[in-house]
């Protein structure tokens, strides 16, 4: 096998580092005693809210459905994600929330830390693809200097994959090449718009050119889930037409923005990916022992019957939940995690915590096997904006009452 690919299941970037701590001010803390417990606390959920032409593409694909069954944000004419400038200058949207953050992502100079104030609740979808891309660090907050970075950032990812496929399939690393392709037609499966030929393609060439540029890590089972939402959130204001009869100039927009936002990603939580993964072994032991301190006996239960975290948080921390949870939901929860500090790795392990406590009782009363059905594929199919902020609610809280508290994390720092 090559070393660039591992059928398994961070190092931190400068985004990562200077990223504030926002306090929601959605969120109240009440604690008396020693020792904190989630009986002692109580979380108000946030409100709701309601570049050139890259390698040869195969031939034309059969027709497809342009919406797909898990998302249905609904498409608005005041996006303000271009495919020919970084940020356009719409007319400003009637509607107060997408007003609020189109003067935000419009300034000549973007206040992140108010970006980051108002992304924790949810953004707009017809602002989000902008908002995503100066969060993750990819846009300059700066406007005089955006348009020039963003088309050399495009232009050099196109010529990375022309000369990437410049020769054929067959010059490429085979084993690699055949992972991903084996991969990409199960990202999503339930979603028509990700069963699209075209998009699989262009999702290949982003997966293989990222893999081929970072050796230390290489293509790891679960980053092509990682992938979606960043393409489905810049193709979704395109979506008025069918993918395939969208420009080419739009597609090779969507997938040099997708790369790089990804690329900002994994920076982040490369230690999760490395030989062995040693990112995920540290956050499994944090998370084994946040859940011991904020329900002991859901945690003895799990030791009795002889339940391993491994087996089956190690794919929620892997794939950040996106194989438990709907696409939609999906994105809702990235909002919040761009606005957290270390939201990807930090912050993604108290929510999966409260993911887990929401089971308690439930998991309390079965057996081994049953647990694990559950926990592997837990009934998420109904889930509301309500439901994913209540979690990242509970998440917040546990993080407040545990994140800094002497006895935790201590312990797993020391091994």
């Amino acid at each position: 096998m090559s070393p660039n690919t591992r059928t398994a299941y961070g190092t931190s970037s400068t985004f990562w580092k200077r990223t504030p701590t926002f306090v929601p001010s959605t969120i109240e803390i009440v604690y008396t005693g020693e020792t904190p417990s989630p009986a002692e606390t109580t979380a108000k959920p946030p409100a709701e809210t309601t570049s050139a032409q890259p390698a040869p593409r195969s031939a034309s694909p059969q027709p497809t459905p342009q919406t797909t069954d898990e998302v249905q944000e609904p498409l608005t004419s005041t996006s303000s994600y271009d495919d020919s400038s970084p940020i356009a200058q719409d007319e400003a949207p009637t509607d107060p929330l997408e007003l609020k953050f189109h003067t935000l992502l419009t300034a000549a100079n973007v206040d992140i830390e108010e970006l980051q104030k108002q992304s924790w609740k949810g953004i707009p979808s017809s602002q989000r693809s902008t908002a995503w891309c100066l969060l993750m660090g990819y846009f300059p907050l700066n406007a005089s200097r955006r348009s020039q970075t963003i088309s050399r950032k495009r232009r050099e990812y196109t010529d990375w994959v022309r000369q990437t496929f410049s020769r054929g399939e067959d010059a490429l690393d085979r084993s690699l090449w055949h992972q991903i392709r084996i991969d990409v037609p199960r990202t999503t499966p339930g979603s028509p718009l990700f069963q699209s030929p075209r998009i699989q393609r262009s999702l290949e060439r982003v997966l293989y050119c990222w893999a081929v540029r970072h050796p230390a890590s290489g293509y790891v089972q679960g980053i092509n889930d990682l992938l979606t939402p960043f393409y489905y959130v810049f193709l979704s204001p395109h979506l008025a037409q069918p993918v395939d009869s969208l420009d080419d100039s739009v597609m090779d927009t969507v997938e040099a923005d997708s790369f790089w936002c990804l690329t900002k990603l994994l920076d982040g939580i490369q230690d999760n990916y490395t030989h062995a993964q040693p990112g995920i072994q540290r956050q499994l032991i944090k998370m084994k022992d946040l859940v011991s301190r904020i329900d002991a006996p859901l945690a003895a239960h799990l030791d009795s019957e002889g339940v391993e975290f491994i087996q089956f948080a190690f794919r929620w921390i892997n794939c950040l939940l996106m194989r438990e949870v709907s696409l939609t939901s999906t994105i809702r929860m990235w909002d919040t995690y761009l606005a957290e500090p270390d939201g990807f790795s930090s912050f993604h392990i108290y929510v999966c915590a409260a993911f887990l406590l929401k089971w308690s009782k439930q998991i309390q009363q079965l057996d081994f096997q049953r647990t694990l059905l559950l926990l592997q594929k837990p009934p998420t199919e109904s889930w509301t904006a309500k439901d994913v902020e209540l979690l990242l609610s509970e998440a917040y809280m546990y993080k407040c009452l545990y994140h800094n508290s002497p006895n935790h994390y201590s312990a797993t720092q020391k091994r």
